[in-house]
């Protein structure tokens, strides 16, 4: 070990489970692997997503050499567009990343108008200079082809970034993770090793992907009617494996939802999926076949707002209409978070009168993301000198790290870290630098906002109470009443004394504004200040309730 400090600072996914993003830093220069994002909670209302927050790298889009994507899922992609948009497209370093992750990168850009950002394709073991940095793609298996782990070599050491992975032996295109060049990396010296902790709460081996086909298959030929399959859009290989079962059982398949329709497209044109001719139909021709001759593969396992099966679950959906007789395969788990959605699409299901059928029924999901005997062997593989657990909550990050001590690694030597926390590392050793600043930036339509956003208290506060407007018109000479006040309110828990209170509101207006008169305030802003906290205390006198109490005052 030589040099200078090399900084591994985490932006996202550490203490929660998506929006991935690592700054690695040495010379003054930056390398940032994956721009991830996560779905909103229920509390973030009208929140579309949620990115990690970026500002760290604002002041320093210059000293930026590579971005590096570690595959194609939303929670290490996602983020790109707005991530270059907000550093300018015009100092953009460029993007490296496999073949599927530049080709999904590529859509998600042209979707948000963004060019002339460098996107290369970077095939598994050749090496990338950028700057002091040396970058390495390993090929590793996941649940979307092109999936890989990044080593990145400095002076200082080389810290191996997993993404997300897991050792199956009989991956669905043959290809298992590249366990001889892992294996050498540990021998040459890996300074700090960066592991996805998804499933360090789960004993064993992950089952394989190729073992799902055949259970589909077999849950498949139960079925009497339409079959609808949930699954993720990016997961390919489970696409195929679909796809190959509806053919064995001499059925057609419609693809519903336009991120499964583009990953299939994508995924075809570099020769990751295979589909029979003549084995697709569109959506809008699924009522002429019979219902037992069609498998709709759609969207929406996480239980998705606008997703394609949570409309129809809500008999929303324009093309497909579910009815008693189908069959709902939902061949995917909840991510840590979404349960309650999942619960509530699959009951809105059984209310139409659909058979479903999820993991719980009939081993039909396998996990992209190796269990504890995977993470060993990592461990074990690697030998890095220090270990820092990422992509997890506390509780897995925790697991993570008892792993790592268990295969030998020093206990000093585990950092458990967090979002804004960097590791420095140097000739003396391993330490925690000095926090900087992390979190969430909102995404709200298109435009994306600061996490502290007021918009968010007041969706709440409007959710619980309501709002009441009041519309006062006072004369600019002597500040006193013109005009009965007018009084709006919505979304008001009570209200079948709403006459009533309307009038003793007004009367409240009107002695407010006597006070005020008779005080010689005659400032806009001091008026509605006073008159919206005489009103929220009569409010919360009558109601015991805090409605968004909104003051206008106007001058004649």
């Amino acid at each position: 070990m030589s040099g200078g400090t090399l900084r591994v600072l985490p932006l996202g996914g550490l203490g929660e489970i998506g929006k991935n993003m690592t700054v690695v830093e040495y010379d003054d220069r930056i390398v940032v692997v994956d721009t991830g994002l996560r779905f909103p909670t229920a509390e973030q209302m009208g929140i579309d997503l949620v990115l990690p927050d970026f500002t760290y790298l604002r002041d320093r889009v210059e000293d930026i050499e590579a971005i590096v994507i570690t595959h194609g899922h939303e929670d290490h992609l996602g983020a790109l567009p707005w991530v270059l948009r907000e550093l300018g497209t015009e100092d953009a370093p460029p993007v490296y990343g496999g073949p599927l992750a530049m080709a999904m990168a590529r859509s998600k850009l042209d979707e948000h108008r963004i060019r002339d950002v460098v996107l290369e394709d970077v095939p598994d073991g050749e090496t990338i200079e950028a700057g002091p940095f040396d970058i390495e793609l390993i090929h590793m298996t996941h649940s979307i082809p092109d999936s890989n782990a990044v080593a990145i070599t400095t002076d200082v050491g080389t810290v191996l970034i997993t993404g997300d992975y897991k050792f199956d032996q009989t991956p669905v295109d043959g290809r298992p993770a590249d366990m001889s060049r892992l294996a050498e990396l540990g021998r040459d010296g890996v300074l700090l090793l960066c592991g996805d902790s998804t499933n360090a709460d789960r004993p064993g081996y992950s089952p394989s992907e190729a073992g799902v086909g055949p259970h589909l298959e077999e849950v498949f030929s139960r079925c009497e009617g339409r079959i609808i399959v949930t699954s993720f859009a990016s997961n390919i290989h489970r696409v195929q494996q679909v796809v190959d079962a509806a053919a064995a059982l001499g059925r057609k398949v419609a693809l519903v939802g336009r991120s499964m329709r583009k990953n299939v497209n994508i995924g075809r044109s570099l020769g990751h999926i295979e589909l029979p001719d003549g084995i697709l139909v569109q959506p809008r021709e699924i009522d002429q076949f019979p219902d037992e001759r069609i498998v709709i593969i759609s969207t929406g396992s996480q239980g998705e707002p606008l997703s394609a099966l949570r409309r129809m679950a809500h008999n929303d959906h324009r093309q497909v209409r579910l009815h008693a007789g189908d069959s709902v395969v939902f061949s995917a788990t909840p991510i840590p978070g979404n349960e309650r959605a999942v619960n509530e699409t699959i009951d809105r299901l059984y209310h139409i009168g659909c058979d479903v059928i999820t993991t719980a029924d009939a081993p039909v999901h396998a996990s992209g993301h190796g269990y504890q005997e995977e993470l060993k062997l990592m461990l074990n593989l690697t030998r890095p000198r220090y270990v820092l657990p990422m992509h997890g909550d506390f509780k897995r990050i925790h697991l993570h790290a008892q792993l790592a001590e268990s295969v030998g690694i020093d206990p000093d030597a585990i950092f458990q870290g967090e979002n804004g926390l960097p590791l420095e590392l140097d000739e003396r050793g391993a330490r925690w630098g000095d926090k900087v600043q992390s979190g969430m930036i909102f995404v709200d339509g298109v435009d994306i906002g600061d996490p502290a956003d007021v918009a968010l208290r007041d969706r709440r506060m409007l959710s619980a109470d309501g709002i009441f407007i009041v519309v006062a018109t006072i004369s600019e000479q002597d500040g006193s009443s013109v005009a009965p006040p007018e009084v709006i309110f919505r979304g008001v828990p009570f209200l079948e004394q709403a006459d009533e209170l309307i009038e003793e509101i007004r009367g409240a207006v009107e002695d407010s504004l006597d006070a005020a008169a008779k005080d010689r305030v005659r400032e806009v802003d001091l008026l509605q200040q006073q008159l919206h906290d005489d009103l929220a205390a009569f409010v919360y006198d009558r109601l015991k309730r805090r409605p968004m109490v909104l003051p206008v005052v106007v001058e004649v």
